[in-house]
């Protein structure tokens, strides 16, 4: 899939992925709508842990902008359910949180 572009922190405008990157617009967090990509650039990882969300548990590790802060969104660390472990190392960003530019 190619949708090209590239998606920017909202707040500082930080690079943090690639439109060719993208796998899939059908996620949500708690701000809304997100995206999940195959790589995400700029980002720094937080700790680990293992949380509850719409498809099951999964341990996920929060990430943030490496130049303003921002919490944008997270990557997956493990899934638990097997259905699930194409998410395993992919990235979800919260499309609150970041601008598409072209």
């Amino acid at each position: 899939m190619e949708f090209g572009g590239l998606y920017s922190c909202r707040n500082c405008l930080n690079p943090l992925a690639l439109g060719d990157d993208l796998v899939s617009k059908n996620f949500k967090a708690k701000s809304g709508q997100a995206y999940m990509f195959i790589h995400a650039m700029n980002v720094v990882l937080g700790p680990k842990y293992d949380k509850h969300l719409l498809t099951g548990l999964h341990t996920i590790a929060d990430i943030h902008c490496s130049k303003c802060g921002e919490a944008v969104g997270w990557k997956y660390i493990q899934a638990f359910d097997l259905k699930q472990r194409y998410k395993e190392g992919k990235f979800v960003l919260e499309t609150l949180k970041m601008i598409e530019q072209y």
